[in-house]
């Protein structure tokens, strides 16, 4: 059976998996602190709706307590492990709201449904809420284990053991630009992206994190780092990568993979 992955910018992207709707690092504002929304719609109340919520880290552009509050009563989250000690309103909306919230660490599997479990995996990012702030809980990827494997990267850099952290795949959302004209340590730019795809050597792959949000008042500084990135992800692909397929969706554009 194939695994659909709806996009819905930024990070965020419903994964759907033998019945399961698997939703990652939701972002469903307009604007948050100096971004803006500048390509696709905002995200339809649909959505929010996921059996799910995957946390990559606890960037406020990742970890997002208005758009987690979208959720229905119930819903679980997946969180790193630390989260509701560094970021107090978390706890605070998932008693309002009745999110159920797991923390959880590499190597760690969830069962997040029938046939459905998730394995959290290392990232190489500062995921601290803060700039600043102490270290209290790792950023994370995830594997998404049901009739398909799903890798969802969340933030990272590229690292060594990376394939070998991960595992084998059948499909990979990598993260290929970023919120600002400049993307510092701990990302994936679109040639590092296609060399990570390279060594993962899954069956498809879907760009993310990039074109969706961007800081207020520089739509002119290097407009290329916003616009370009899914496109030259695909052109270094095809050279480094060559078997594997590479889908880059619009904004709430719905792909079959693999």
């Amino acid at each position: 059976m194939p695994v659909e992955i709806t996009w819905w910018g930024h990070a965020a992207c419903t994964v759907e998996d033998s019945g399961v709707r698997v939703l990652t690092d939701p972002l469903f504002t307009r604007r948050l602190a100096h971004l803006r929304r500048r390509r696709g719609a905002l995200p339809p109340p649909e959505a929010a709706v996921a059996d799910v919520v995957l946390v990559s880290h606890l960037h406020a552009d990742h970890l997002h307590l208005p758009s987690l509050g979208r959720l229905a009563p119930g819903t679980r989250l997946l969180v790193p492990r630390g989260a509701r000690r560094a970021v107090p309103g978390l706890a605070r909306l998932a008693g309002q709201r009745g999110l159920a919230v797991t923390e959880t660490a590499p190597g760690e599997e969830s069962d997040v449904g029938e046939g459905v479990r998730v394995r959290a995996v290392s990232a190489r990012h500062d995921g601290r809420r803060l700039p600043f702030g102490p270290h209290l809980a790792p950023a994370l990827g995830y594997v998404v284990q049901g009739a398909a494997r799903t890798y969802f990267a969340g933030d990272t850099g590229l690292f060594d053991t990376m394939a070998e952290e991960v595992g084998p795949v059948d499909v990979a959302l990598l993260p290929v630009g970023g919120w600002g004209p400049y993307l510092g340590p701990g990302h994936l730019d679109a040639g590092r992206a296609a060399q990570a795809l390279a060594q993962l050597a899954p069956a498809a792959a879907v760009p993310v994190h990039y074109g969706t949000y961007w800081p207020v008042g520089m739509d002119a500084v290097r407009p290329h780092e916003f616009h370009a990135p899914g496109e030259e992800f695909e052109r270094l692909a095809r050279r480094l990568a060559p078997k594997v397929t590479v889908r880059v969706p619009a904004h709430g554009e719905r792909v079959r993979l693999p």
